[in-house]
């Protein structure tokens, strides 16, 4: 009898490779999938649920609170027509009214002063309640929390009202990365993992560091794509769809455009290659940012940006690239121990890449031969590694000959037995 499995995923899933894969393996293997993960309001085309191709089930919950809604809108409506001094003593003049009237207008009160960060709060709350609610709508086996956000969902299904098994597979380091300063991200992970029956890591770094935090060394599955030959299939012309004459080799840049990843090196660095148009596929918080900064340089016929592709469709644009940059900054534990899906997804196309000199990035770059790393955080050092591949062609060739061995090694067909291993055991 096959096994139910409650995957939970705080994204829309739209561009999530890793756990696409994960439930594709799955279903594989002969389990039965469902996928919870957000529903995005800007973008109403997205399916609330969605029958995947792969075989499983994606359902996307609300990401907008009603009751907080309109309380906020009440709120707006009240402090653009009423004075909130004249708004106080019409509530202390209530004392013989209904208790209701008093209710809702003490509810507008405090709708005029909720916090951004109390809003926040609120609304993911409520988004949590929402997978906890499908998350109890079947018979799951299994439970599997990608990442820290969800794993209260999963401890609540798997642990709280049901008696099931739980997997966190964590993506990230929870207490070093961009955007996630507190120790209470520490504290709740310290608390969370010890309901948890399986922990999975990215990678060994990342692993040996979680054993030192928790005593715990969790099961290694690398973040390696599925087996793709591109060069076997039609590509996007990219010299065609950015007005980017064919001589000029693209130095591409795919994946989100965030902080830390240094990508307002890259542009400082633009000047100093020889040849060339850095391209930029993918979005993000900083992209109108570097955007700016292209255009007050001047670079605008160095530098091009593209909006992300599906995933699926990646491929197609990765392989008209001469390189491709991964050049993480160290600004925290999390980008200094990753292996980086980028890296390999390059590798597929066999593109050699720039890379930084950190230690899971630069043992694979190394070992396989099939790019120069740099120091990411000096533009300088960056162009001359841009430079030594443009002024060696040659040498270009033979790392790009070398990713398509390196593929064979570094794939998903070969990790997704150690993943479905970890369930086999767990069932």
């Amino acid at each position: 009898m096959s096994k139910n499995v409650c995957m939970f995923v705080w994204n829309h899933f739209t561009n999530d490779a890793r756990v696409l894969r994960e439930c594709s393996s799955l279903v594989e293997a002969g389990y039965n999938v469902d996928l919870i993960a957000i529903h995005d309001r800007k973008n109403p085309q997205l399916k609330k649920k969605e029958e995947r191709k792969e075989g499983f089930t994606v359902i996307r919950v609300n990401n907008q609170f009603p009751l907080l809604q309109m309380l906020l809108g009440a709120a707006r409506r009240v402090k653009k027509s009423i004075p909130l001094q004249l708004l106080a003593l019409v509530i202390l003049g209530l004392g013989l009214w209904k208790l209701t009237v008093i209710t809702l207008l003490v509810a507008v009160l405090l709708g005029l002063f909720v916090t951004p960060k109390a809003r926040t709060f609120m609304v993911r709350g409520y988004i949590a309640s929402q997978m906890v609610k499908y998350g109890l709508k079947k018979k799951y086996d299994i439970y599997h929390s990608n990442d820290l956000n969800t794993l209260p969902q999963g401890i609540t299904c798997a642990k709280i009202l049901r008696r099931k098994k739980l997997v966190y597979d964590s993506h990230e380091v929870q207490t070093s990365r961009t955007g996630y300063n507190s120790p209470i991200y520490g504290i709740m992970e310290k608390l969370y993992i010890k309901f948890t029956d399986v922990m999975i890591a990215e990678n060994h770094t990342r692993a040996k560091y979680t054993e030192d935090l928790y005593k715990l060394y969790p099961q290694v599955v690398h973040n390696y794509p599925f087996v793709v030959k591109p060069e076997l299939s039609q590509s996007v012309n990219l010299h065609e769809k950015l007005n980017i004459p064919s001589t000029e080799p693209i130095l591409l840049y795919q994946g989100g455009v965030q902080v830390g990843r240094g990508l307002d090196k890259l542009i400082e660095a633009a000047p100093l290659f020889k040849r060339g148009v850095l391209v930029f596929i993918g979005d993000g918080r900083i992209k109108p940012q570097l955007q700016k900064m292209v255009k007050e340089q001047g670079l605008e016929d160095r530098v091009k940006f593209l909006a992300k592709v599906p995933v699926e469709d990646l491929m197609h644009y990765t392989k008209n690239a001469y390189l491709g940059f991964q050049v993480l900054n160290n600004i925290c534990f999390n980008h200094y121990s990753a292996s980086s899906n980028k890296l390999f997804e390059y590798m597929m196309s066999a593109v050699p890449v720039i890379a930084c000199s950190f230690p899971e990035i630069q043992k694979v770059v190394e070992s396989e031969k099939v790019g120069v790393c740099v120091d990411s955080h000096d533009p300088v050092s960056i162009a001359e590694g841009v430079n030594y591949l443009l002024d060696h062609p040659e040498e270009r060739e033979r790392m790009s000959h070398n990713c398509y061995q390196a593929r064979e090694k570094y794939n998903w067909n070969n990790e997704k037995e150690i993943f479905i291993d970890i369930y086999k055991k767990l069932a």
